[in-house]
């Protein structure tokens, strides 16, 4: 009965296209992600340049956060998905053609890696604000949780194969990979259609982004959910930043086995996202976060200890597992707790300084990886994880939203 909930949403058509296009989009940035990391390390760059490749996809998604959910609640949504998606496709192409020509140099490599990050911070509001208007109210928590299991499918099988292909072929090879990806979704949304929408006033972007700006810091709610996903990713960014030098240095391995890390932690986080409705009818979110920081942070502590490659994998399969689960809960409950009139620029603030968390943290987990050693930073970094939920004592994740709007206007929380 539990699993038919959890996909239910999949019986909507308009739903069904935007997760498979969403599915197939994070496909091509797992890929493209992990030829971009690898290419680095493989030209011997230093752990803080090689966690960079971390901070350019992340901090674009944090800055432009509330200007493109704006954007979701003001233009049409496919229009923004396909503007966005065709620059992805030319700035991959690129990359490919300058790994080809030998003049890939980490400042390009960065450089253009923020800007298929640029696309992704419009694309992230623009899914999750169609996400509202294609399935019931009663089913948008399922809708959600699938939306998120969608990426972590991707995070799971993107990285073996994009580790695949760079052993093949290069980085050049996951570039190539990376925008075949987004011609496919370009091709699949070219017919999707939301449901009509009612008209709504010409409005300038500036008092649009302040009105959801108001909202969110003014709701108790929203500042605290946004405030635990910021410190939670923070703190956990370590392990994906300087995963491949672990690989490399740690492990004595080559980019195959770092796809394999990351598909274990992508196959964790699989298990996450589809049993987060499971657990969210169980416990309360501040259970949740918890439980899932102390798994996260503590498989963490446990791989830094190098137990071995087996251990390490499934060790890597119940953090993805905790990381994923929070990150769900993150999510849904900033969707659950905004009014539908502004659902776009909330959710897009809470993804901000979500993915802001792992910008700066792999960046400043990057320098302490350099100074101290890779194993040192999965380390500390787990240790961390565990402390964190101490957070909940004085700033407690909200009791799961209703399953109707709170508010369909903008007011300052009561």
């Amino acid at each position: 009965m539990q699993n038919s909930k959890t996909f239910a949403p999949l019986r909507h058509r308009a739903f069904l296209v935007l997760i498979a296009g969403s599915l197939m989009a994070n496909l091509g940035n797992t890929i493209q992600s992990v030829g971009a990391s690898w290419h680095l390390t493989q030209a011997g760059q230093p752990a803080d340049i090689v966690a960079l490749v971390q901070t350019a996809y992340n901090l674009p998604i944090m800055l432009l956060g509330l200007p493109a959910g704006a954007w979701a609640d003001m233009v049409d949504k496919k229009k923004i998905l396909m503007a966005a998606l065709s620059v992805m496709l030319l700035a991959s192409l690129l990359l490919a053609v300058l790994v080809q020509a030998d003049a890939a140099g980490p400042a390009a490599i960065i450089v253009l890696t923020a800007v298929l990050a640029c696309g992704v911070a419009c694309i992230i509001p623009a899914v999750a604000s169609s996400v509202n208007f294609v399935v019931p109210r009663a089913e948008l928590a399922a809708a959600v949780a699938l939306n998120i299991l969608g990426f972590n499918v991707a995070r799971s099988f993107g990285p073996a194969l994009g580790g695949a292909i760079t052993s093949w072929g290069g980085a050049s090879a996951a570039f190539i990979a990376n925008a075949s990806a987004y011609a496919l979704v370009i091709a699949l949304l070219w017919r999707w259609r939301l449901p009509p929408a009612e008209p709504k006033p010409k409005r300038r972007i500036w008092p649009v982004m302040a009105e959801g700006l108001r909202f969110a810091v003014a709701s108790p709610q929203v500042r605290n959910i946004m405030i635990r996903g910021f410190t939670f990713t923070c703190t956990g960014a370590a392990a994906w930043a300087v995963m491949p030098l672990f690989a490399s240095q740690t492990l004595g391995a080559g980019s195959f086995v770092y796809g394999i890390l990351l598909a274990a932690l992508g196959s964790g986080a699989v298990i996450g996202a589809a049993s987060a409705t499971y657990f969210r009818s169980r416990f309360n979110a501040e259970q949740i976060i918890r439980a899932s920081g102390i798994l996260y942070g503590s498989g963490c502590v446990l791989v830094a200890l190098n137990p071995g490659l087996i251990p390490i994998l499934i060790l890597l399969v119940l953090a993805g597992a905790g990381w994923v689960q929070a990150l769900s809960g993150f999510a849904v409950a900033g969707q659950m707790w905004a009014p539908r009139a502004i659902v776009g620029r909330v959710t897009a603030f809470v993804s901000s300084v979500t993915f802001g968390g792992i910008a700066i943290g792999s960046w400043l987990w990057g320098h302490f990886a350099d100074a101290h050693g890779i194993a040192t930073a999965f380390l500390v970094s787990g240790a961390a994880m565990i402390v964190l939920p101490l957070l909940g004592l004085i700033l407690p994740m909200p009791e799961h939203g209703p399953a109707t709007p709170i508010d369909d206007t903008p007011q300052k929380p009561a």
